[in-house]
This record gives C-alpha cells, sequence and structure tokens, in this order.
C-alpha cells in the first residue's frame, strides 16, 4: 500500500486508520460465519446485534436521554430535509416552521421545507457571505411554529453555533451533520438532531435522527412510509433493507472513540487541532481567515491567502507532502482544513507546518 494521505476532505471524509483495519480484517468473513457483514440480511440474528450494539454506543457516548430514539434512514441529511417538515409541521394548525440560514445547506433546508408549509427563513447571514452565525432574539420567535431549525457547524464557511439557542416550547431541531459527537451536547435542548454519516460517523449513504420521542405520529397524510419517523422506529429502521454496512462500519468508528476516551476527549483534540490552525493564520497577513473568529468551527477550518494567485501553487505543494483534498467549496473561495474526528493531531501540526514554510517561501 502507498503512504496514506492526511484527509483534508469535507465529505466524504476520512475514517480512523483503526477502524478500516478492522473492517479490511473481517470482510471476507464476520465473525466466522464463512460470509462477509455485506452479504447477511438486514433480518438476520448477527445484523439485529450490529444493530443494537450501535444505538447503545450511541446512546452511551452522546448521554441521549431515556425519551428519545435513534433512527437510522435512507439518503443522507439532505433527505431529512423534507423528512424534518413532513414528520413536523403539522403539529400545529398553522404549519409554520422558523430556519436560521447560516449557510448553503440551512438555505437547502429551508426551501425543501417550504414546499410543505409557511417557513420563516428571514435570520439569515447572507449578508456578510454567511463568516457568522445570524442574531437570534428568542422574543421574536413565533410560538405558533411548529419547530425552529439550525445547521449547529456549517461546513462550507468554517462557523458553528457556540451557544445553542433557547427555544421554549418549540422544537429545537439542529442538522449535526459535520459535528455529531465531535463535542459534547445536552441532547435534552432537542426535538430532532440529525446527521449523515459520511464525517464523523461512517461512510456515506446513511443518516442517524435522534428524536424526541412525543414528536413522534405527527407526519402528514402524504408523507412516504419510509420518510415516516414513527413508522421507522415501529420498524426498529428495518422496514425494507437499509445501509447494513454503513451502520457496521458505525459501530466500529463508535467503538474506536470510546477507546480514545470518548466525547469529552476528543473534545479537547478537536479544539486543539483547529487552534494549531488559527494560530497560523492570525499570527500571519499572508493568509486569511474566511469565518468571523467568534464563530470559528472546530470542523471545518477556512482561509484564503491574501494573494489569490498563490492558491494553485500552494495547494499543489501541499498534495506533495501529503496534506490532500485542501481546495475550499467553490461559494468562499480559499483553502478548506477539515479536521473532523478522525483526523489526527499529526496532519494538524503538518498542515502547519506546511503553511509557515509556504508563507517564508513565497511572502
Amino acid at each position: 500500500m502507498s503512504k496514506r494521505v492526511f484527509n483534508f476532505g469535507a465529505g466524504p471524509a476520512m475514517l480512523p486508520t483503526p477502524v478500516m483495519e478492522r473492517a479490511q480484517g473481517e470482510f471476507l468473513d464476520y465473525q466466522g460465519i464463512g460470509a462477509s457483514v455485506i452479504e447477511i440480511s438486514h433480518r438476520s440474528r448477527q445484523f439485529g446485534d450490529i444493530i443494537a450494539e450501535t444505538s447503545a454506543l450511541l446512546t452511551e457516548l452522546a448521554g441521549i436521554p431515556g425519551n428519545y430514539r435513534i433512527l437510522y434512514v435512507h439518503g443522507g441529511a439532505q433527505m431529512q430535509f423534507a423528512a424534518v417538515p413532513l414528520n413536523l409541521i403539522a403539529r400545529k394548525p398553522a404549519r409554520k416552521a422558523s430556519y436560521v440560514v447560516s449557510g448553503n445547506f440551512a438555505g437547502l433546508a429551508a426551501r425543501e421545507a417550504a414546499r410543505y408549509g409557511k417557513i420563516d427563513a428571514s435570520r439569515s447571514g447572507a449578508a456578510s457571505n454567511f463568516d457568522r452565525i445570524p442574531e437570534f432574539d428568542p422574543a421574536t420567535l413565533d410560538a405558533g411554529s411548529s419547530y425552529f431549525h439550525i445547521t449547529s457547524n456549517n461546513t462550507i464557511y468554517g462557523t458553528r453555533w457556540n451557544d445553542f439557542p433557547d427555544t421554549g416550547s418549540v422544537p429545537l431541531v439542529a442538522d449535526m451533520t459535520s459535528e455529531l459527537l465531535s463535542r459534547s451536547i445536552d441532547f435534552s435542548r432537542f426535538g430532532v438532531v440529525f446527521a449523515s454519516l459520511q464525517k464523523n460517523l461512517g461512510p456515506a449513504g446513511l443518516a442517524v435522527v435522534i428524536i424526541r420521542e412525543d414528536l413522534l405520529g405527527h407526519a402528514l397524510a402524504e408523507t412516504p412510509s419510509l420518510l415516516d419517523y414513527r413508522a421507522c422506529a415501529e420498524k426498529n429502521s428495518l422496514a425494507n433493507t437499509i445501509n447494513t454496512f454503513a451502520i457496521y462500519m458505525m459501530k466500529l468508528v463508535l467503538e474506536w472513540l470510546r477507546d480514545e476516551g470518548g466525547v469529552a476527549a476528543i473534545e479537547q483534540r478537536n479544539a486543539a487541532k483547529a487552534a494549531m490552525l488559527y494560530k497560523v493564520i492570525d499570527a500571519s497577513d499572508f493568509y486569511l481567515g474566511t469565518a468571523h473568529a467568534d464563530h470559528r468551527s472546530h470542523m471545518n477550518v477556512t482561509f484564503r491567502l491574501a494573494d489569490e494567485k498563490l492558491l494553485d501553487e500552494f495547494l499543489e505543494q501541499a498534495a506533495c507532502q501529503g496534506l490532500y483534498a485542501l481546495r475550499g467549496h467553490r461559494n468562499v473561495g480559499g483553502a478548506r482544513a477539515s479536521i473532523y474526528n478522525a483526523m489526527p493531531s499529526a496532519g494538524c501540526e503538518a498542515l502547519a507546518d506546511f503553511m509557515r514554510h509556504f508563507e517564508r517561501q513565497r511572502a
């Protein structure tokens, strides 16, 4: 095998090497049954154990209260942009919901929800190109809203909610795709949390939904059965053939996280990793951070070069040093280092050293 790179891609993203090695070792013969985990039935005893162990690990690591259900659902997070309003917007007769548009995916979620009811998306960071989280005054929240939706971390723009809003009796819904299990969260403050797997949890193609039980059973009549949260809960996420391999991989990732010390330990590590990179950016006028300093993400560090003509050279030289997938999203430009849980501290150290070296070379 050629040397593995430090993968700073935003997603599908780097997975822990021990997880990849274990999956490789078990791939042809899972637990001595003579078949691969991707070949066994989703209704088999062996897979039943996998999904039960995955949910138990997630509950333990995240501190999920007993009155919440864990669902494994098709289509990634963007499928939930429709599933959330289909399941929640009819909780109140006005069929209204409030969205904070803090970036690209928050905007997509609000536009999708508008198919099913009246959406207040007036809280937006568009005026500053989403370089910060929009201000929110709880007094302005319409109590008639069926829910209040946020995107907790904005992968493209490199911002995050440091403090979650108090929405009172209106359920708080959070898309946590790019940071679930990267920091400690009080789940009792949320009605629904959902996340695609391909950042911190496993491979692409599946999402996890954590929902408070009293929010089940409010789906619109036209909701497809595979998008109905109550139907999914009643069938233990097995109404049809689920992505069994993704759940197996998620279990391995959760076991790795547990063995690394859990969420509290990984949160400290993530803060230190991000600080290495922000220190280089802040000490220089060669690099320019694109996110407001008070709103910076610990998962996605976004920056530009003051001389934008040097970007391609920067990216090419970085790739030669094994620093992979650093090009920023087209909406922002520049560079982006996605440093999810699986990114080791050594990767951020290598990137910080390269950034200082490139600046000395080209400034």
